[in-house]
């Protein structure tokens, strides 16, 4: 039986949840996730954990902040002014804003004041506890 290394092709299922048990992410409803390993389309700690994985193997890890999309940095919360929003926005909406190099920043509406609006470039997972599952469907060679 095949066993995931660094040189797989990997065919999963996985489910992302809170510690508290609510599903952030998930493929078990819907067409299974495919990859090579090393790709970039998943974070290098959650590949890692895939390492030695077989073929038919359903697994569960339990991903600290560290591990994950890293701790909360207070200073990615902005202070902005209202005048700067030509459209309606309310707390909790994503609003897209451009960065120095033209590159795409979801921002988070954290708070909504008479003057200023806050806004939390976090990731939306930073500084929580995470849970992926994951149920190996396939193996195969990416050389």
């Amino acid at each position: 039986m095949s066993q995931i290394t660094e040189n797989s092709n990997i065919t999963l299922h996985f489910e992302l949840s809170l510690d508290d048990g609510q599903i952030v992410d998930s493929t078990f409803d819907k067409a299974p996730a495919q990859f090579n390993y090393g790709d970039g389309n998943l974070l290098p700690a959650f590949e890692e954990a895939l390492l030695g994985l077989e073929e038919g193997q359903k697994a569960s890890f339990n991903m600290s902040p560290e591990k994950s999309f890293g701790m909360r940095n207070p200073s990615n919360i902005q202070r902005m002014s209202r005048s700067q929003f030509s459209i309606d926005i309310e707390e909790g909406m994503i609003v897209s804003f451009a960065d120095v190099g033209k590159n795409e920043l979801p921002g988070v509406i954290s708070v909504i004041g008479e003057k200023d609006v806050e806004v939390d470039f976090n990731h939306p997972l930073a500084g929580r506890d995470l849970v992926f599952k994951v149920e190996i469907l396939k193996i195969g060679s990416s050389e």
